[in-house]
């Protein structure tokens, strides 16, 4: 996608639909509603946390299930044959994703929540936070990328290669990196349940999302399915995304009530990733001269998270009662604030950027 010369980059108001401007505020209502649930319903979670398969939560897979399928829908996996367009910004892209953000996650993880941070949270709670972290730090973000590049005038078509090809990655390495990285945190989790919450939160909703968005294509056309179809389901995700917070948070109210700073303490690790993360690829796409319509969202799909995901693997790795899964979804409170801050750096330092309207 080119861009006219002097255009000027779309406001929060344009390129964000209403969740998305308030997605922090949601999250914190839904805090609230789970919390207040927890403490006044309590029969109402219990009753849900029976219905389990193989240690898999039934209410929570299907919530999971209607937040990842409309992302998934929308992933064009014929674009990834757009890999020899501008091969510099899918180097950095994949490169800084897949072999520096899950580690550089880890060790500023770490460093905060078993050290510094060790005086006000007990070891094993730590531990906990720590495995949420390294989820978030495994997951690339999908879906919130085509705000954020809408946002910094970016490449859409080169956005949508780049998206698709993370999450083609993302179904071979985010097992692996994540059972490496709990291990060296001396917290051990058998490679079968990774496995099946790669199926169930990857594999499944990827293959369906596939299959649909072939299927109706060929019947309805590729302007029906975008202008009509997509815009039915997109509700779907943040709906499942608030009621399964609302869940997790009313098994998790004694954790807020007994230490809120810990919410603080969690996100403070998570913001620093996220600005060194979006720095260390944007200053590589500035180095190597890579245009800024590609460099931007590259840089954006790094320092946001597939959070959907990760608190997916959290809950079935450790439990909604879970340090991990309360980890996971202060990765989402504090996503938004610190994604706006970075597109407002990307659009101040357009100029920078050699033909920085031009994809080349």
């Amino acid at each position: 996608m080119t861009t006219q010369q002097g255009a000027q980059a779309p406001s929060t108001s344009q390129g964000m639909g209403r969740f998305e401007r308030f997605l922090s505020v949601w999250v914190a209502l839904a805090i609230v509603a789970g919390v207040l649930l927890g403490q006044f319903a309590p029969a109402i979670p219990e009753a849900l946390s029976r219905f389990e398969v193989a240690q898999v939560s039934i209410p929570v897979a299907v919530l999971i299930w209607a937040m990842i399928f409309p992302m998934m829908a929308q992933i064009d996996f014929a674009a990834v044959l757009g890999v020899r367009r501008q091969p510099k910004g899918l180097v950095i892209t994949t490169t800084v994703n897949w072999l520096i953000k899950p580690f550089t996650m880890f060790a500023i993880a770490w460093f905060f929540l078993m050290v510094v941070f060790r005086p006000f949270i007990p070891e094993p709670l730590a531990s906990q936070y720590l495995a949420g972290a390294i989820l978030l730090g495994a997951a690339p973000c999908t879906a919130m990328v085509f705000v954020w590049s809408t946002l910094t005038r970016g490449d859409a078509a080169y956005t949508l290669v780049q998206v698709s090809l993370n999450d083609l990655i993302m179904l071979f390495a985010f097992a692996p990196i994540v059972v490496f990285l709990l291990g060296v945190s001396d917290i051990q989790v058998p490679w079968d349940t990774v496995a099946l919450s790669v199926v169930l939160y990857i594999v499944i909703p990827l293959s369906a999302g596939y299959l649909t968005r072939r299927t109706l294509i060929a019947r309805h056309g590729v302007e029906w399915y975008d202008n009509v179809f997509m815009k039915r389901v997109s509700p779907i995700t943040p709906i499942g995304l608030i009621i399964t917070l609302v869940l997790l948070f009313a098994f998790q109210g004694e954790v807020i009530l007994q230490a809120p700073l810990h919410i603080v303490l969690i996100a403070i690790p998570l913001i620093v990733q996220t600005f060194l993360i979006f720095f260390i690829a944007y200053g590589w796409a500035k180095a190597w001269r890579v245009p800024h319509c590609v460099a931007a969202p590259g840089a954006m799909i790094g320092a946001s998270n597939f959070f959907e995901l990760a608190v997916a693997a959290a809950i079935a790795l450790f439990g909604l009662q879970s340090g991990a899964a309360l980890a996971t979804v202060v990765g989402v409170l504090v996503e938004v604030p610190l994604m706006l801050a970075l597109v407002r750096i990307a659009n101040t330092t357009r100029g920078h950027f050699p033909d920085a309207d031009r994809a080349g």
